[in-house]
This record gives C-alpha cells, structure tokens and sequence, in this order.
C-alpha cells in the first residue's frame, strides 16, 4: 500500500475530553490522503477507548499504544510508524480548520526550500485566554515568512508546535525530537535553524489552539523562562556567536541578566552591557560594564568580530532597540540579534 501524502501525529495523555473535537477536525479535513497517527500516552481516562472507536469507524487513524514515558518518547514513537514524507503536528487539544493540511501541503509543494510551514493559530475559549499567551500568539502571528522568522527565532518558539506540517527527511536529519531538559519544541526549531532551515507559514489561520491550566507550558519545568534561556544559550554559542570575540548584551536587567549568566556558562566571550538606565551605567554585572548606548561604538570598534545581543524583554523596547542599532551601522541578523 503506497503511503500517504501527510501522516498527523497526536500523541494523547488523558484527553478523553478534549480528543472528539480534535479528530473530528482531521477526519473532516479537504485533503483526504493523510493518516492519523495517534499515539496513547499511557492515558488513564478513557482515551484509548475513544481513539479504538475512532480506528474502528475511519481506517485512517492507526492507534499506537506505550507505556507513560512522556511528550518526546511519545513522538518518536509515533515517528517511528508514520509512513508520509510530511509530518503534521496535531495536539489532541486542539481544533484544526478542514484546510490546514491541504494548504500547507500546497506550500511546500510551491517551495521546496521550505523544511516546515506552519499557520497563523486563534486562541481559545477567546474569553478565557491568559494575557501572556495571547500576546505570543500576536508575536508568532507576525512572522510568516523565513526572514521574518530566523530574524527572531531567538525571542521565542516562532512557531506553534501542533500547527507546524515538516518534511520527514529535515526530521531525519536532525536527529527527531531530543531531550535536552528545555521545551522539545523550540528544541528542534533551533537545530533545524542551526542546520540551516527554512520556515514560513500560511497566512491564513488553520488552526484553534487550547490555553487551559494543565498545557505543558504551564505544568513541566523544561517550559520555564530558565530552560528557555538555556537553549536560546546553547544554540546562540553553536550559532550566532561562533568565531565572535566579543558579545554585548544590550540590557542590564534581569532578562539580560539571566541569559548572560548561561551565555559565560557556555563559555561566551562576554564583553559589556548596554543600558539607557542611568543607575545602572558605570557599574558592573557579572563582572563586565554597564555602558551608555553612546559608548557602542567605541566598544564595537576594539574588536574584529564583535555580536550584540538585544535582551530587552519590555513592550516597545525590541523596536526602539532596532532603530538605535540601525542607525548604527549595525545589520540585525548579522551584527546583532533580539533574544528576549
């Protein structure tokens, strides 16, 4: 039997409530060639009676059962039995518009240079969104084309995991889902980032993503602002800072804080901080000074191969950060990069 053109891979842990709503959104998708991969977590709910109803009714959906081992074990194993050349991530939280894998099975196909697309996402139950995932979704939703999104991929996760559609040779290549101790995510993002991938996204919003207490994000330490900030470190050092002999950290306060911290743990050559606060200029934190936007090009210019990275996480500050580099001299992407 020829394999499918996609194979949507949910993994499920105890989602019996939530699972109906979810399948139902794939087996009513446009594009009819796909398999669902559902791989049952060790559930406890009665979620692998529902998803065996669902085998039973739609021989699409093939129901693979594990032990609880968790999100990344659960998706490699899931991996190992999808037949597709195009894996498209499902949460089995979620709902998905009946175009999504036909549009972005469409855009790779119209751009081979892509290694994954993903979607514009709408949160919800809208009423009941938390402030911060709502203001990630309007970031994430800004960035649909590959510059867009290398530019900021340091930021943040730019893509929404169950939103994404990859070509299974990028998964390959980079090893598949990996433990690392931070979200496997944005893990993989990164390395695929690193190994010199593109991403871009339909513009069109596919699919309806869940916020509710018990999400991951909110529950597993590997989602916290720490590990965040020690994968953005790893992937900096392989990336944007190898060969660099002088880093600058444009921001004093705690975002900068933190990431220089694993940044001189991962061996960066840490040079100095930029900050506007004039309580901060002419002292020191982790060793290194605290100077005036004024004084960057002085700084700039008693190195051969100096980066700055902007750790400024405030509303507004990315941009007014941006133009005062610009006017500079300084190419973001090249010269400098925001990671916060």
């Amino acid at each position: 039997m020829s394999p499918p053109a996609v194979s949507v891979l949910m993994p499920c842990r105890d989602a019996a409530s939530t699972l109906e709503a979810a399948i139902s959104s794939i087996v009513a998708q446009s594009l009819s060639d796909f398999e669902l991969v559902a791989v049952d977590d060790g559930s406890s709910d009665g979620t692998s009676e529902r998803l065996r109803a669902w085998a039973e009714r739609d021989s699409r959906l093939r129901l693979l059962r594990i032990e609880a081992r968790g999100i990344i074990p659960a998706l490699n194993a899931g991996l190992g039995v999808c037949r597709a050349p195009v894996i498209a991530r499902m949460d089995a939280d979620d709902i998905a518009e009946p175009n999504r894998l036909r549009s972005q099975l469409d855009l790779l196909s119209a751009r081979p240079e892509l290694a994954a697309v993903g979607c514009l996402v709408a949160g919800y139950p809208p009423a009941e969104l938390a402030e911060g995932f709502r203001l990630y979704i309007e970031w994430q939703n800004r960035l649909t084309e590959p510059e867009a999104i290398a530019r900021e991929i340091f930021i943040e996760s730019p893509l929404v995991h169950s939103s994404v559609s990859v070509r299974r040779e990028w998964l390959e290549r980079v090893g598949g889902y990996q433990e690392r101790g931070w979200a496997e995510d944005y893990d993989l993002w990164l390395r695929m980032h690193i190994a010199g991938a593109r991403f871009a996204k339909v513009a069109a919003v596919l699919l309806h993503w869940r916020d509710h207490p018990l999400r991951l994000t909110r529950t597993d330490s590997r989602y916290s602002v720490e590990n965040f900030l020690r994968a953005k470190s790893h992937y900096l050092m392989q990336g944007p800072l190898q060969g660099r002999d002088a880093v600058i950290v444009w921001g004093a306060g705690q975002m900068g804080r933190r990431l220089a911290k694993h940044l001189q743990r991962d061996g960066a050559p840490l040079s100095a901080f930029v900050d506007i606060d004039p309580r901060k200029i002419g002292r020191e934190r982790r060793g290194r000074p605290i100077v005036a936007p004024s004084a960057l090009p002085d700084l700039w210019g008693q190195h051969q191969r100096p980066v700055v990275l902007a750790c400024v996480g405030s509303r507004g500050a990315r941009q007014l950060i941006r133009e005062q580099l610009e006017a500079a001299g300084l190419r973001e992407g090249s010269d400098w990069w925001a990671a916060a």
